[in-house]
């Protein structure tokens, strides 16, 4: 303790007469604090010895947002907290968390907060705080007398943690599915750290996101559009001409206005000097829709990779939706994700039955997720952007459990977990933030309903002071298995060839093994070799005779168990053994094209047999040739009294034995003449008729 007053002292002292200065170098958002800390006769009393100086200036601020003294803030965390979160460890980044969720909770209620600049700065100088908020978390360097602090300059940037810990706090900003995606986009050009200027950068976007659909659905231009159910417009595209949308249906195209609302896509043709009345396409109801990529091209030839083809059962054929560009398909990319967003977020409003107001909450996440997108859109970045992963209802469908993390989604709306109202519960004063709570402070607030006060937990959106919530719990089990994935891909990727001839020579090697064993089974029905062939049938026959078969298929299978657990417990450490493979010739592209038309020749060919061998058996039923009909009813009689009054044991045994003892020396001439019996039967049969009816012309192009 005397070693912590004279460490408070000597910082005092050095506030004071400005010396820290050295320490910080350019001045920070922290300085002022910093010094009024020093200079206040009260300064000593504000400042908590747990927290670091950072996390001491956050809570300061903190407490004059929430208008209560730091003495209360701690009063009032030591009363409601759990013992674990108040744990010694644990108990700075704790209690942090704990203001820093009230303060953004009532800070994000303020109209405008966005373009707020001091906002901006808090919520970033509050992930800074986090990463280090103890005091015995701050790198202390002995330096003569002098005490080296923390710095914190202007230059100073925060990690992934913190961010995906402080950014959900604020749903318009982050939600807990996609904020470790989101901030790998922000940070891929800065070495996986955020700065306070892209920060800043993507903020001011998104606050040019809210204001660009608050225009859009307060725009007279769009009036002609009919949104009986309060629907709020996402996006509008088509309206510059060199920009056009084109829609594809059957060999038509026509060029229009591309509109996305939280319910439904409409495409208005454009006309001479204005746009026809509106199609719709319904994305809310259980349509069995489809929406993916397509190719487009002059003519119906499927040349680009430019396009959205939408289908459902109320629609004769697919709609197809063309976003020309000269180069790449980006612009088609971020319409295809925020569509199939909309598209999924009513699926998963179906499928779990959510409806009032948990509805329009599940619809407001989708909606914010698509205002993130067109933030990060608007910024340029150099590298491509995934956007499907910045949105949350695409993310859970691709992402190993996302199933799980819907249905963790699905019963917090169950619960209401979610203060929708926004208002501090009774004893903590922690507010829930809702994203339909937040669309409604934004001034683009979704239907109407009974909002509810949640109650007793130290809860803000979709976070737990000092714990992780069970829809945080299933974003890290599916990440964790989606590394897992990354990596087998990984493999997957590293192993694939180019080239036919170089495809067939890696698969013959790979089934080098099994095509041993048949070869081997081969020359022993062969009975080339008597002595082993006699073995062989002898145990087999002994086996089903015995009705072991199924303690042999067992047999079989532990020792493949019991090889594979053998080759892990012997191999650990040591890297897999390569297959090598020896790779064919090099082929011009003349051989490479005659090898696939005589692949696809080959392939023609086996389709012809097997409709032959199908046009006989109709042939066969309908009495085409009676005469063989007759044979073929008189040996399924036979067949079906075998397999009625002969135990399966003996079916199998006479099953075996004759497949097995065919080319014996006493039984091979028969054998052989048999089975030129069977052939010439077969190749009397006359195929039944088929008629091949064309289709007229235009029907044909259209399809």
């Amino acid at each position: 303790m005397a070693m912590m007053n004279k460490t408070m002292n000597m910082l005092e002292g050095l506030v004071r007469q400005g010396s820290l200065h050295w320490v910080f170098g350019s001045r920070t958002s922290f300085d002022e604090e910093f010094e009024e800390m020093g200079q206040s006769p009260s300064g000593r009393r504000k400042w908590m010895s747990e927290l670091s100086p950072a996390a001491n200036v956050i809570v300061g601020r903190c407490s004059r947002l929430l208008d209560i003294s730091m003495d209360e803030l701690r009063q009032n965390f030591d009363m409601e907290a759990s013992d674990s979160i108040k744990h010694p460890s644990r108990y700075a980044r704790n209690f942090l968390e704990y203001c820093c969720f009230r303060a953004l909770a009532l800070s994000v209620q303020v109209i405008g907060h966005l373009s707020d600049k001091s906002f901006r700065r808090l919520t970033f100088d509050m992930m800074l705080a986090w990463e280090a908020p103890g005091a015995a978390s701050q790198p202390i360097l002995k330096d003569s007398s002098f005490l080296s602090l923390w710095q914190i300059d202007a230059e100073s940037t925060v990690g992934g943690e913190a961010f995906s810990r402080i950014a959900p706090a604020i749903p318009t900003i982050a939600d807990v599915v996609t904020s470790t995606h989101l901030f790998d986009v922000l940070t891929d050009s800065t070495g996986g750290r955020l700065s306070f200027s892209v920060y800043e950068k993507y903020l001011a976007g998104l606050e040019r996101a809210i204001k660009k659909m608050k225009t859009q659905s307060e725009s007279s231009l769009l009036s002609s559009l009919r949104l009986p159910r309060g629907e709020r417009i996402l996006d509008v595209d088509g309206t510059v001409t060199t920009q056009p949308v084109l829609e594809h249906v059957g060999m038509s195209t026509w060029p229009g206005r591309l509109t996305l609302t939280d319910h439904a896509l409409y495409f208005e043709p454009l006309r001479v000097v204005s746009y026809d009345k509106a199609k719709t396409y319904d994305l809310s109801d259980d349509l069995r829709q489809g929406v993916k990529p397509a190719l487009t091209g002059p003519w119906g030839t499927r040349l680009f990779d430019k396009a959205v083809l939408y289908k459902s059962i109320s629609l004769p054929e697919p709609v197809i939706m063309e976003f020309p560009e000269l180069t790449g398909h980006s612009r088609r990319d971020y319409w295809l994700a925020i569509i199939l967003e909309i598209l999924f977020a009513h699926k998963f409003v179906r499928k779990f039955q959510i409806e009032g107001v948990e509805r329009e909450e599940a619809l407001s996440k989708a909606v914010l997720g698509i205002l993130r997108v067109q933030a990060i859109h608007d910024m340029n970045f150099s590298m491509p952007v995934r956007w499907e992963t910045l949105l949350m209802f695409n993310l859970t469908d691709q992402l190993p459990g996302g199933d799980l993390i819907l249905e963790t989604l699905a019963s917090m709306s169950d619960s209401l977990e979610f203060d929708r109202a926004n208002k501090p519960a009774a004893a903590s004063g922690i507010y829930s933030i809702s994203a339909l709570a937040m669309l409604s402070n934004l001034g683009v607030g979704f239907g109407s309903g009974s909002l509810v006060d949640n109650g007793t937990r130290l809860l803000v959106g979709e976070l737990v002071v000092g714990e992780m919530t069970a829809l945080e719990r299933a974003v890290s089990d599916s990440k964790n298995s989606f590394k897992k994935v990354e990596l087998a891909q990984a493999t997957v990727d590293g192993v694939k060839v180019e080239g036919i001839d170089t495809n067939l020579a890696v698969m013959k090697e790979l089934l080098f093994p099994l095509m041993e064993l048949g070869k081997y089974l081969l020359f022993l029905a062969s009975w080339d070799e008597p002595l082993k062939s006699l073995a062989f049938c002898s145990v087999i026959t002994y086996v089903i005779c015995r009705g072991w078969i199924g303690y042999a298929i067992a047999l079989l299978l532990l020792f493949i168990a019991i090889f594979m657990l053998l080759t892990r417990c012997c191999s650990q450490g040591r890297p897999v053994d390569e297959m090598k493979v020896i790779v064919p010739p090099p082929m011009n592209t003349m051989e490479q094209l005659l090898a696939v038309q005589n692949a696809i020749s080959q392939v023609e060919e086996l389709v012809q047999d097997g409709n032959i061998a199908l046009l006989k058996m109709r042939a066969l039923l309908l009495a085409v040739f009676p005469q063989a009909t007759e044979k073929l009813a008189l040996a399924l009689v036979v067949m079906a009294l075998f397999l009625a009054f002969v135990p399966t044991k003996f079916i199998i045994l006479t099953t075996f034995l004759e497949m097995f003892t065919r080319y014996l020396p006493m039984r091979k001439a028969s054998t052989e003449r048999w089975m030129r019996r069977l052939r010439e039967w077969w190749f009397i049969i006359p195929a039944a008729p088929v008629i091949l009816e064309r289709t007229n012309k235009e029907d044909k192009k259209r399809r």
